[in-house]
């Protein structure tokens, strides 16, 4: 794909960050609209410090607010989007599903009202592997039945279906709907990475903040899985790689007319034990532990099948979990309390 400008929502969130970096190291210049309902000014700081400032156009703006967006397309042509932003905490999500609602689905269809008013119709889609719930295959592909177990889960598979209709309704649309499981590591440079707010959801956060002292130890939720050493398994997956298989997606659908769900990942799957070894192996430090009883809606194992990315967009995960802790605890450690000073 030739040079464009491109806007990214949730550009200032963890994955949105990276792949800010990744369009502009493409060529692509960047237009970010960020509220930071759950993010940091610091990202934007940052990068402009990483990258070529004069490529990015940031502006604050909630998603849902039409005018606002439109204002922002008309003073920024550009020729695709790739939407990110969106509330994400599974747990939050079944306490606040009319939240999640508003701004996942509410911000989408805003999002692409102001995205066909300007002509606009090529959209890479920040989807997640949540949608397909307790996978009856696996690893899994993209024909995987689609049975998300939570509020976010749900809203996800919602946008994926209006994205879909979308594409139907109008050949002109390019679609790419991208599933993963989870996004971990950091940015080399140590400048960028994962802050999430109160307590972290996902392990790779939660380890790192046990190991820099921020929290005591870690709970492992269930030892007596059937996988080879009773924890649960996942399909981990580095932020770079991730930010680069949204930037490959982006470059192959000028090719691609209507809309394809796409997984990424490794294909690869790491327990929670294993993560753990690899965290301490690259941080040096203990990082205690104990185990705690099973979360309800636990699954043992999930893994991607992302055989189709390599063959439409000719991308595949190239880093590995030392890679991933080495770049999360690089981060971690440089920033302890993460944006905050």
């Amino acid at each position: 794909m030739m040079p464009s400008t491109v806007l990214v929502t949730g550009g200032a969130g963890f994955i949105g960050s990276h792949t800010c970096l990744a369009l502009m190291d493409a060529g692509h210049n960047v237009v970010v609209v960020d509220d930071f309902s759950n993010s940091s000014e610091s990202a934007i700081d940052r990068i402009r410090e990483l990258g070529d400032s004069d490529k990015l156009v940031f502006h604050r703006v909630d998603l849902r607010d039409f005018d606002g967006l439109d204002q922002v397309l008309h003073d920024h042509p550009v020729d695709a989007a790739v939407h990110f932003a969106g509330l994400k905490a599974v747990g939050e999500s079944v306490a606040r599903p009319l939240d999640y609602w508003d701004v996942n689905v509410g911000s989408t269809m805003t999002l692409l009202r102001a995205l066909g008013t300007h002509g606009v119709r090529t959209v890479v889609f920040s989807s997640s592997a949540t949608v397909y719930g307790d996978p009856n295959v696996n690893p899994i592909p993209e024909d995987s039945r689609i049975a998300p177990t939570n509020p976010y889960g749900r809203t996800k598979a919602a946008v994926e279906w209006l994205l879909d209709d979308m594409a139907a309704s109008d050949e002109r649309w390019h679609i790419a709907l991208l599933r993963y499981f989870n996004p971990v590591g950091a940015h080399p440079s140590g400048r960028i990475g994962e802050d999430p707010s109160g307590i972290p959801n996902n392990l790779m956060p939660y380890l790192m903040q046990v190991a820099v002292g921020r929290r005591p130890e870690l709970v492992i939720f269930g030892d007596d899985y059937p996988t080879p050493d009773g924890t649960g398994i996942r399909d981990y997956i580095h932020v770079l790689d991730l930010a680069e298989g949204h930037v490959a997606a982006l470059d192959a659908l000028s090719e691609l007319p209507g809309c394809r769900a796409v997984n990424l990942g490794t294909g690869q799957g790491t327990s929670v034990l294993e993560a753990l070894d690899a965290a301490r192996r690259v941080s040096g430090c203990t990082i205690p532990h104990r185990v705690g009883p099973r979360r309800p809606g636990d699954v043992a194992s999930t893994v991607a099948d992302a055989s189709l990315a390599k063959d439409l967009f000719g991308w595949k995960a190239t880093r590995g979990i030392d890679e991933m802790c080495t770049d999360a605890w690089r981060w971690q450690s440089q920033n302890p309390n993460g944006y905050a000073v």
